[in-house]
């Protein structure tokens, strides 16, 4: 079992409304070999104000691909875009780590509408 981190250090809420994450819908997840470590390509689509993006997401040990399609996840959409291996990833998708230390990925458990903003 993993222990948890500790608190991050106070931040202003501005600084909190600088991260903008959003809901958006997996429309494709596929293996990604050439990663470092186990990952999955996500293709995460957005809506019609941010479109869809694609991210690599560390996710293997508690999500099957064919499970991810159509599933509902949180991604910071407003950081720069990053190379991993032979991709750019475009999102930054996010999960919190199981008992294991292994991401779980989050998400609303109903449907809502995706490109909503996390507040």
């Amino acid at each position: 079992m993993k222990t948890t981190t500790p608190t991050a250090p106070p931040i202003a809420f501005d600084d909190f409304l600088k991260v903008d994450i959003r809901v958006g819908s997996v429309v494709a997840a596929e293996p990604f070999p050439e990663a470092r470590k186990p990952a999955y390509r996500l293709t995460i689509d957005f809506g019609p104000e941010i479109g869809i993006k694609k991210s690599s997401a560390q996710i293997t040990k508690n999500h099957r691909l064919e499970d991810l399609p159509g599933r509902l996840v949180l991604a910071v959409v407003n950081f720069p875009p990053r190379q991993i291996g032979p991709m750019m990833s475009e999102v930054l998708t996010l999960g919190v780590p199981d008992a294991d230390g292994e991401v779980m990925l989050i998400g609303p458990w109903r449907e809502v509408p995706v490109g909503g903003r996390l507040y």
